[in-house]
C-alpha cells in the first residue's frame, strides 16, 4: 500500500510542481536609473567636478612644458649646478602633476560613489516596494546582457512601472 501511494505521489509531482507558477518581473537598471530627475542633477555635478580638475591639470600641464622649454632652450648656457637645479625642479613638477592627476582620479571616483547611492538606494528600495506589491519571486535587472533569455509570457516587463515611481 505504501508503495502504491509512493509510486502515485512520484507520478503527481511533476503536475503538482507545474502548475505552481512563479511570477517575476524585469528591468533595465540603468534606463531607471537615469530616467532619475536627480539623475540628471548628479551627472551635471560631477561633470562639472571633472572640469574643474581637467582645468587644473592642463594649467599645470602648461607651466611645466613652459619651465621645460625654459630649460631646454637655457642648458647649453647654464653651469652644472643650475643645470641640476632646474632638472631637479622639473622632476619634481613632474611628480607632483601625476601625483594630481592620480588623487583627482580618486576624488571622482568618490565623489561619483557619493553622488550616486541614494539614487541606488531610492532605486533599490522602489524595485524592492514593487516586487512585494506584485508578488514577484524575483526582478532580474536585464543591463550588459545579463539575461539573454527570458519567457516574457511567465514575466512582467516593470519598466514603466519602476520609471513611474521614480517620479
Amino acid at each position: 500500500m505504501k508503495k502504491t501511494l509512493l509510486s502515485i505521489f512520484v507520478f503527481l509531482l511533476p503536475l503538482l510542481v507545474s502548475a505552481q507558477t512563479i511570477k517575476f518581473g524585469f528591468f533595465s537598471y540603468d534606463a531607471a536609473l537615469k530616467s532619475m530627475p536627480e539623475y540628471i542633477i548628479a551627472n551635471k555635478n560631477l561633470g562639472d567636478l571633472k572640469a574643474r580638475y581637467d582645468a587644473e591639470a592642463k594649467r599645470t600641464e602648461d607651466d611645466f612644458n613652459r619651465k621645460y622649454e625654459d630649460f631646454l632652450e637655457g642648458q647649453k648656457d647654464f653651469p652644472q649646478t643650475i643645470l641640476q637645479k632646474r632638472q631637479k625642479e622639473l622632476e619634481d613638477l613632474m611628480d607632483k602633476n601625476i601625483t594630481f592627476k592620480e588623487e583627482s582620479q580618486k576624488l571622482l571616483s568618490a565623489a561619483e560613489h557619493d553622488a550616486f547611492a541614494p539614487l541606488q538606494d531610492k532605486l533599490n528600495a522602489a524595485v524592492k516596494a514593487i516586487g512585494k506589491e506584485r508578488g514577484y519571486a524575483f526582478i532580474i535587472n536585464t543591463d550588459n546582457n545579463s539575461c539573454p533569455y527570458m519567457d516574457n509570457t511567465l514575466g512582467e516587463d516593470i519598466n514603466d512601472v519602476v520609471k513611474d515611481r521614480l517620479k
